[in-house]
């Protein structure tokens, strides 16, 4: 018998996170260890008058490319892919770990060499979904490896999921509705606002944050993540127009399994013109050179979902900590106000629970963690 929290998921993925209606052509991205989760949405999604179809995926297979694909091959943009962004209604990708450290002795150049081949892809999926014309949808599928990284049993990491999702609650549906009145106030709030200003005291020997952020607002646009485009979901983001300052990152940033950590981003005028960390800094120099606007920032978030409250190693959950920000390098979602161009797309966390700050146009309206407004998230 199916895990019935599995179907609660599909569930929610096809009638609250993507809206399947009559006719829509859903593709459904997924390893066959994933395949309990697979058929529940595949029936949801038939249930819901859509044509579902399952687009295969095998992190084996990826691992074959990286280590026999000439470059002629990593540079290969695969037209049948391809056709699929510019045609399906629908994607609901359902992301699986087997080994989150397959990656890890990847020369970081074909890392980025494939990134940036397949970046038309990644642009044609972000301008559809910004001129509505395709919905999409990610979340993780829980595996033994992804509960290694959190360092749970599985049986821990799969409850750490669910409840993150808000699945153990008898509606989450009306509950991520709920979710998305509260941070609508945030972004109503914030969208009237032309300056941010993050603070977190200094510790473990470095200099703490001090950044200060451009959020003009005629130009950046707040957008509400109340488990549409991510699941589960759980913070308000936009596009920067400028950034300066310092950010040192509190969790270790994590991306294509390799873990970087005691990262310091130093910005001027939205670029980072000095990185450094304490393990991993030729990892990260490296996908912030892979292209020009790797280093520029492309999007500001804080995180609002206080169902998460533990570092996982999984940005889609760590990204969502209530209590913390982020701010991604890279590419931008021109949606939001950004229309930064990059293969990279990498979030990095920054914990302000223990003495940080949030300032909005001189204004703090964050402070240990916590909202101040008691109508904003977390004060539930």
């Amino acid at each position: 018998m199916r895990d019935q929290r599995l179907d609660k998921l599909a569930d929610i993925l096809v009638r609250y996170s993507t809206k399947v209606k009559k006719g829509d052509l859903v593709s459904i991205g997924a390893d066959p260890v994933a395949m309990p989760l697979v058929e529940a949405v595949y029936e949801a999604v038939l249930k819901a008058g859509g044509h579902p179809f399952w687009q295969l995926k095998s992190s084996s297979l990826a691992d074959s490319l990286y280590e026999f694909a000439s470059d002629e091959q990593l540079d290969y943009l695969n037209p049948v892919e391809m056709f699929a962004d510019e045609t399906i209604d629908v994607s609901i990708g359902l992301w699986v770990d087997l080994n989150t450290k397959s990656l890890s002795r990847v020369d970081p150049k074909k890392l980025a060499r494939r990134r940036l081949a397949n970046a038309p892809k990644m642009k044609t999926v972000l301008n559809r979904a910004a001129e509505g014309k395709m919905r999409w949808t990610g979340t993780m599928y829980p595996t033994l490896a992804s509960a290694q990284d959190a360092e749970m049993s599985l049986a821990q990491y799969e409850k750490f999921v669910f409840e993150a999702g808000l699945l153990h609650l008898p509606d989450p549906v009306a509950a991520w509705e709920q979710v998305h009145t509260r941070q609508q106030r945030v972004c109503d709030f914030l969208q009237t606002k032309d300056e941010l200003h993050f603070k977190a005291p200094a510790r473990d020997g470095h200099d703490g944050t001090d950044l200060v952020v451009d959020v003009d607002k005629s130009k950046s646009i707040w957008i509400n993540c109340s488990g549409g485009e991510n699941f589960p979901d759980g913070e308000v983001f936009c596009g920067p127009q400028n950034a300066n300052g310092h950010v040192n990152y509190t969790f270790p940033g994590v991306y294509n399994g390799r873990e970087v950590e005691g990262i310091r981003l130093v910005f001027k005028d939205n670029r980072v013109i000095d990185a450094s960390a304490t393990k991993n800094e030729e990892f990260l120099c490296a996908m912030l050179d892979q292209d020009e606007g790797a280093r520029n920032m492309g999007e500001i978030a804080i995180g609002t979902n206080y169902s998460i409250k533990e570092f996982s190693k999984n940005t889609l959950f760590d990204e969502k900590i209530g209590g913390t920000f982020h701010a991604a390098v890279g590419m931008g979602y021109p949606e939001s106000g950004s229309f930064n161009e990059s293969a990279l797309h990498w979030d990095m966390v920054c914990d302000l629970r223990e003495g940080g700050s949030i300032t909005a146009d001189g204004e703090v309206i964050h402070k240990d963690g916590k909202f101040l407004n008691p109508d904003w998230p977390g004060n539930e």
